[in-house]
């Protein structure tokens, strides 16, 4: 649902106020959304995300600097492989479409692709869905559309996503298309990294079941387009620069991410509770901006390292804390309402904590076994 006028004009001053006089906010795209539902309790991600920080601008100020994200190497590699896949009006991509999503439709040739170009991310995210309502008035055709923008609502903030590419079938389904520069070997890629992209795409078929929903209101009894959950993973064949792809089924990941969305604080009532003032530029003074970031509760997992600027900073300060969660959730999970590592020992020697805790029992077997068995290795 969209904000009211009078609503979303306050939160949007307000997120404009929180980077800073001046400072341009940087676009939510669908890798930043895909990590911020991994991690739906972190309020400091939420906020700085809703808000349009540049987290790694953040972090150098804050003496963490972050090495997350890709070389510009490797961004350069994947722009000129996307470009490939894409060439002579996207002809091989549309002929992996086929092959590997589609086969019993006719084989494509001569499909639309429409100028998606516009000014600003509305009426990019207007121009794409007047598009994908014109695909859905006349069906039979194949429709590429290269970089479309969808918009989907992240905890009361509109989030503009690009995903690299939409392709309309004949028989009206759409189907999110992902272009990577990792390799497929002998068939198969890394599986974290194939993961990391059924995630994104999952971001993008939230979007487009959106754009759906709303098609389908308007053309009255008439079905929804229907948004495949069967998306095309294009890679490099081998060490080459030949694409090859792979279908990718994402249902788990779509419903883990609608669930994790869901689940998000809403901006508002973060942004609610912090103190007058706050201010995370990062031209302010570094005392003044550490004391900014940590009025915002963190939700530090080890699995931050690969998908937030912040997470070096967020890893020393829960060290400092002793939390917990430095050792991952699994740990955290298995330990209950001991929140910091002291408490955890303390339990363990015998000093503190509910004898009936079955954390706590735990810890003083396992600390029992292993008096003994250093005991055994002394003799």
């Amino acid at each position: 649902m969209p904000l009211p006028r009078t609503r979303g004009t306050a939160l949007r001053q307000r997120l404009a106020e929180l980077r800073g006089p001046d400072v341009p906010a940087k676009a939510l795209d669908a890798r930043a959304l895909a990590a911020l539902a991994a991690n739906p309790g972190c309020a400091r991600r939420a906020i700085l995300d809703g808000a349009g920080v540049n987290k790694t601008a953040l972090a150098s100020a804050l003496g963490s600097p972050s090495a997350f994200g890709q070389s510009q190497f490797a961004l350069t590699r994947g722009n000129a492989f996307e470009a490939k896949v894409k060439a002579d009006g996207g002809a091989e991509l549309l002929r992996l479409v086929h092959e590997k999503l589609d086969r019993s439709a006719e084989p494509p040739s001569d499909a639309r692709v429409p100028d998606l170009t516009a000014t600003g991310p509305q009426g990019r995210t207007a121009r794409t869905e007047l598009e994908l309502r014109e695909a859905a008035a006349h069906p039979g055709a194949w429709t590429l559309l290269d970089h479309p923008m969808l918009a989907l609502d992240v905890a009361g903030s509109p989030a503009f996503l690009e995903p690299d590419a939409v392709v309309v079938h004949p028989d009206g389904g759409w189907t999110v298309v992902e272009i990577k520069s990792f390799p497929l070997l002998d068939g198969s890629a890394d599986p974290a990294k194939v993961g990391a992209a059924a995630r994104q795409a999952a971001v993008y078929v939230l979007a487009l079941e959106e754009v759906a929903a709303r098609l389908g209101a308007e053309r009255g009894g008439a079905p929804a387009p229907q948004v495949r959950h069967r998306v095309l993973l294009v890679c490099p064949r081998d060490f080459s620069n030949l694409p090859a792809a792979s279908a990718v089924d994402i249902r788990k990941q779509r419903a883990v991410t609608a669930r994790q969305l869901a689940r998000l604080t809403r901006i508002e009532d973060i942004a609610d509770a912090l103190p007058e003032g706050t201010c995370f530029s990062p031209e302010l003074p570094a005392e003044e901006l550490t004391a900014a970031v940590e009025s915002v509760p963190a939700t530090y997992a080890p699995e931050c390292l690969s998908a937030c600027e912040l997470a070096f900073h967020c890893r020393a300060r829960s060290r400092q804390e002793g939390a917990v969660t430095t050792l991952g959730r699994p740990v955290r999970a298995e330990l209950g309402g001991l929140t910091t590592v002291e408490q955890v020992l303390a339990a363990a020697r015998g000093e503190a904590g509910d004898p009936d805790d079955p954390a706590v029992a735990a810890l003083r077997r396992a600390a029992a076994l292993r008096a003994e068995a250093l005991e055994a290795a002394c003799r």
